[in-house]
């Protein structure tokens, strides 16, 4: 399944990710594709606004992961935010323990997925956002995992 928005703003983008932040839930893993300067990471802002994310939400580009403590239906969720930008190899991954980050008690968003691509899990939510600049952006959400269209239905 597609469900394709447009955001004029940054404002809207992070709008966008503070409402499917209400509909994430542990275990879950989302994909945010974009080029530099997108709104992958105002996205991922929005998200952590749902979650309750106290203090800035800053892109983890040096430090490659950043985790924090948020609150989502009333349950404590850790939030771990990654971006993939500086990998060069996907057994990278392995060595900086992304895949101890899919847990049941964490929601996890990954800016720069495609470098490690065969480490996703196949329910994963995919969130492309197109365009830079000042320009709108069209965000995409795909999802062949049914309990995901079920949510972007209800999204819509």
């Amino acid at each position: 399944m597609e469900y394709r928005v447009t955001s004029a703003t940054v404002e809207q983008t992070r709008e966008l990710g503070k409402q499917l932040g209400g509909y994430l839930r542990g275990g879950d893993v989302v994909a945010l594709i974009g080029d530099l300067g997108a709104g992958k990471t105002a996205f991922a802002q929005g998200v952590g606004e749902a979650f309750c994310v106290k203090g800035p939400m800053t892109s983890p580009t040096f430090t490659l992961i950043h985790e924090y403590q948020g609150r989502i239906s009333g349950s404590e969720m850790r939030l771990v935010h990654m971006d993939l930008y500086r990998l060069e190899h996907s057994e990278e991954a392995e060595v900086i323990g992304v895949e101890d980050a899919f847990q049941e008690d964490a929601v996890c968003l990954i800016e720069w997925p495609e470098i490690i691509e065969d480490y996703l899990p196949f329910d994963r939510l995919i969130v492309e956002i197109q365009g830079s600049g000042e320009q709108p952006r069209e965000v995409i959400f795909r999802a062949d995992d049914s309990a995901w269209v079920q949510r972007l239905k209800n999204m819509t």
